[in-house]
């Protein structure tokens, strides 16, 4: 899945939507005049209709990181500090961790957030009644959860409250990455009884998180106000408003009604001579995006069908056409920057050729032998995205092979991924929650997976992957990760892509924003000056 910063996540959704609205604006609502817009960060976006990605124990992207917090978290640098938890400690053995909240931290109606809370919020997310797709992934290294999760315990037997403000944490094996995992919002602490009331409770969150939701009119906007009792310092902007399907993002910067957007007229705002040449900030996302082969059905049952496939595809005419330019070819699974990515790396290349010679010389002798190929897309109608098409043609062409496209309505694509019903070929994408190969290798390769869509599995690959969960040394685990990237490149599960590249604009007057590859709550280190 591709997740996004969450203070861009709205954005791109918000164009996305801005593509298949036809009708002509509305006329300017009253409510514009209620907050004062100079102590306002507002942006464009849009919302889902699918109420599980309101839930940080189910949703599929980053969560909102304004309303709801966790345990740990990371800072503009990317460094792990503490939240929640004013501070941990790890026994000698590297298998329990201690967690002391703070004394001051506190839900948005003033409740005392107690170590009960945590456990309330991990045990709702691993339930079975939940059957949340990600709970596994970041969670299952607690003892218990796993046990809890397929509905043979009651309890994490792993998680033990030793007093209001003290929450002991057992994991199966010493792993380093473990308290990483608990920056995602599976692990983020809800109200129970806000979350028991049922319904749309989300629409009226009590969370502990640096803003508070104050409004949320469908189709309209979404306005936060910063909480004024954060454990951790009240943020210097006021407000955060998210005006709803309100035009096209980079029209409404330029006329400065919005103050940070995607952008994507690359070429004319890299031009020195655009007068807002300077308001534009790039960096490189910690993303690999790619496409699923589905190793358990034919064709791609078959390695040489899954190699004849990727080496079919032209990376570089894709990013120069599909999108124009401005991406990095992906030939392995970790981005650059990631600990772990290698320019050594042995990608599958471009050859034509070979990729015929590898479909003739798989089980079904040629493209003349394949069953039908479905690719499922997130979109609208019969309508076929670019990038699609574009492989369908490379396909069609170095290959002889056509395929059909579906398309899942977008607010219920994962949904209808992580249930499986979908063809051969599905999009996917990841980006990083944490900076460790771990994060890629592990939860996208390994057989037990939830986040393994393609039903790839390699015992060779399992035992590895093992292996370097516990190594405690660097830079044998680094290259046990290098490894294992090699092993999953060989055996091509999925199709990389590329590695996408960020653009923002972002007015002069928005002080301390820095790019950050890893969603973290950006907002609160943010400040106005001169709006």
């Amino acid at each position: 899945m591709i997740k996004r910063n969450n203070l861009f996540i709205n954005i791109f959704i918000g164009f996305f939507a801005a593509l298949f609205i036809t009708a002509s604006a509305n006329p300017a609502p009253a409510w514009q005049n209620d907050i004062p817009l100079e102590q306002a960060l507002v942006l464009a976006g849009g919302e889902t209709t699918n109420p599980r990605e309101y839930d940080p124990a189910t949703t599929h992207g980053s969560g909102d990181k304004l309303i709801y917090s966790g345990l740990v978290s990371f800072d503009p640098n990317l460094n792990l500090t503490p939240d929640l938890a004013e501070r941990w400690k790890v026994s000698s053995d590297g298998t329990v961790y201690t967690f002391y909240l703070r004394s001051n931290a506190k839900f948005h109606n003033g409740r005392a957030v107690t170590a009960q809370d945590v456990l309330y919020s991990w045990e709702r997310a691993v339930s079975p009644e939940l059957a949340s797709d990600t709970a596994l992934t970041y969670l299952s290294d607690i003892v218990g959860v796993r046990e809890m999760a397929a509905g043979q315990a009651d309890h994490i037997s792993g998680l033990q409250v030793i007093d209001d403000l003290t929450l002991q944490v057992t994991i199966d094996a010493p792993k380093p990455y473990f308290a990483l995992k608990l920056t995602y919002p599976t692990s983020f602490v809800v109200d129970k009884n806000n979350v028991e009331k049922g319904g749309e409770w989300f629409r009226e969150p009590n969370g502990t998180g640096p803003y508070q939701l104050i409004e949320w009119t469908s189709f309209e906007r979404i306005v936060y106000q910063a909480n004024q009792d954060f454990y951790l310092g009240a943020p210097s902007i006021p407000y955060v408003i998210l005006n709803l399907y309100a035009g096209d993002p980079q029209r409404l910067y330029e006329s400065g009604e919005v103050d940070i957007t995607g952008a994507y007229s690359i070429e004319r705002f890299l031009d020195p001579t655009e007068q807002l040449h300077n308001e534009l900030l790039s960096g490189v996302e910690l993303c690999t995006s790619y496409v699923f082969f589905d190793t358990t059905r034919p064709p791609f049952d078959d390695v040489n069908v899954r190699k004849a496939f990727s080496m079919a595809f032209n990376r570089q005419q894709y990013i120069d056409i599909v999108m124009g330019g401005h991406a990095l070819p992906a030939v392995g699974i970790y981005p650059p920057g990631l600990p772990g990515f290698s320019y050594d790396l042995k990608g599958l290349p471009y050859d034509p050729a070979q990729a015929r010679e590898l479909l003739k010389a798989s089980k079904y002798g040629g493209a003349q032998g394949l069953p039908p190929i479905v690719y499922t897309n997130g979109g609208i109608g019969s309508t076929i995205s670019a990038d699609v098409s574009a492989m369908a043609e490379m396909w069609q062409k170095n290959l002889g092979v056509t395929i059909t496209v579906e398309n899942i309505e977008p607010n219920f694509y994962f949904d209808q991924i992580y249930a499986g019903n979908h063809g051969q070929l599905f999009q996917g994408g990841w980006c990083a929650d944490y900076p460790d190969p771990e994060n890629f290798a592990d939860v996208l390769f390994h057989t037990g997976s939830n986040q393994n869509s393609g039903g790839y599995s390699n015992p060779a690959l399992d035992a590895l992957l093992e292996q370097a969960r516990v190594e405690q040394d660097v830079t044998a685990r680094i290259a046990l990760y290098q490894q294992a990237e090699q092993m999953i490149v060989d055996d091509a599960p999925v199709l990389f892509t590329t590695h996408p590249l960020s653009y923002q604009l972002v007015k002069p007057y928005i002080k301390g924003y820095i790019f950050t590859p890893i969603d973290i709550p950006i907002e609160r280190y943010m400040w106005l000056e001169g709006k």
